[in-house]
């Protein structure tokens, strides 16, 4: 019963030990964490791993000291072993995410000309990724290979690595590509978090790229979900590789009578007036002249691509409006010259009525005719007497 006792009060004291070491070191880092930001993060997250870790690692000691020997205590131990291990992978984890948030928290994006930001958010977010899914797989095969049978199959699986990997690879070979393709986003800037591409045609904004998909957030909050493969293998736009700044154009169709400098001027007075240009570009020009009408097209600068587009809009709206109060006369028009065609449709009935050919009448407009036409006129006084259809008929029979 002593060494019960013993086992008992050894595990329990080790692990109530454990425990107050760990708040106290916990409270120290609040204290800490006021004036830094790295003990504040690491006050928070690593508090629950750092706790179970010191508690199973202190009652497997302390059974190993204390308890002797008892029926199942090589389960026990194994079973604690594997808690251990699953803890400390928890632990390593989770100071892993430390160092990510902070880095994140240092390189915000939420300000102008974030391209550097962006590039390294993308990079941290992908490693974040791929360094959970490897702790989880180590500490997986760790946990494996503490079961002995385990063991002894090691060195037929290694022996077998090749086919095995072989046929791996094409089960998951779509798969396999896509990850290698979300690596190669995170590392080749093809593509950041928050940068505005034209993909499918859709306009939208990169919200989120993981190692198998790349989420586009779309300019009227769909998502468009993608592979990663897809960027790599297909064109699209970005249009914040570089930078944020993009141009664009507003067009409008107008009369050919349409003054275009008083345009010019009012275009600059509606970008100078804004606070959505960026004072780069401000153009107009006519760039088409077919079809009765000419095109003019506005080209307009702004920092962004969603200030661009309330931009384009305004333009649109401010010329048109200023050409109905001002220049209503260079609005488009259709013209059609009905004076011309009313004389030229006259001229062919009047040479149609005067110049008729003898070769159109059968019963008039020649010797023949008129014999033929008093031959089927009827009696003398009945001249005006219309052939029947009858005595046509029996005419062409004869």
């Amino acid at each position: 019963m002593s060494s019960v006792l013993t086992a008992v009060l050894g595990v329990t004291g080790a692990a109530v030990a454990a425990v107050v070491v760990v708040e106290a070191a916990h409270r120290v880092m609040l204290r800490v964490g006021r004036r830094s930001a790295l003990a504040a993060e690491l006050a928070k997250t690593m508090h629950r791993p750092f706790l179970v870790t010191a508690t199973l690692v202190a009652v497997q000691q302390a059974i190993r000291v204390f308890a002797g020997d008892f029926p199942g205590r090589s389960g026990v131990v194994h079973a604690l072993v594997l808690l251990c291990i699953a803890s400390f992978g928890w632990l390593v984890a989770a100071l892993l995410l430390v160092c990510e948030d902070l880095a994140l928290a240092r390189w915000r994006t939420d300000v102008p000309d974030n391209l550097r930001r962006r590039r390294l958010k993308t990079q941290v977010v992908m490693l974040r990724r791929v360094t959970v899914a490897a702790i989880v797989v180590l500490t997986a095969g760790v946990m494996l290979m503490t079961f002995p049978d385990i063991r002894a199959l090691g060195a037929s699986v290694l022996a077998s690595a090749g086919l095995v990997s072989v046929i791996a690879a094409l089960a998951a070979q779509s798969t396999l590509g896509n990850v290698f393709a979300g690596i190669q986003l995170a590392f080749s800037d093809a593509i950041r978090v928050d940068d505005v591409v034209v993909v499918e045609q859709e306009w939208g904004r990169i919200e989120e790229i993981t190692l198998t998909y790349v989420a586009v957030q779309i300019w009227d909050d769909r998502r468009l979900i993608l592979p990663t493969s897809y960027f790599t293998t297909k064109p699209f736009q970005n249009w914040t590789r570089s930078s944020s700044a993009v141009l664009g154009t507003a067009e409008i169709d107008v009369d050919w009578s349409t003054p275009i400098e008083p345009l010019r001027a009012e275009l600059r007075r509606v970008c100078e007036g804004s606070e959505l240009w960026d004072q780069r570009v401000c153009v107009l020009q006519v760039t088409e002249a077919i079809g009765g009408m000419i095109r003019l097209r506005a080209l307009i600068s702004a920092a962004d691509a969603g200030a661009l587009w309330d931009l384009r809009c305004l333009v649109r709206e401010q010329l048109v409006g200023w050409m109905w109060e001002n220049q209503r006369g260079g609005l488009p028009r259709m013209r059609a010259q009905l004076d011309e065609m009313d004389d030229g449709v006259a001229r062919v009935r009047q040479s149609r009525r005067a110049d008729v050919s003898p070769d159109s009448r059968v019963f008039s407009g020649g010797d023949d005719a008129e014999a033929r036409g008093a031959a089927f006129g009827g009696a003398e006084g009945h001249g005006d007497t219309v052939p029947t259809a009858a005595g046509v008929s029996g005419l062409s029979g004869r």
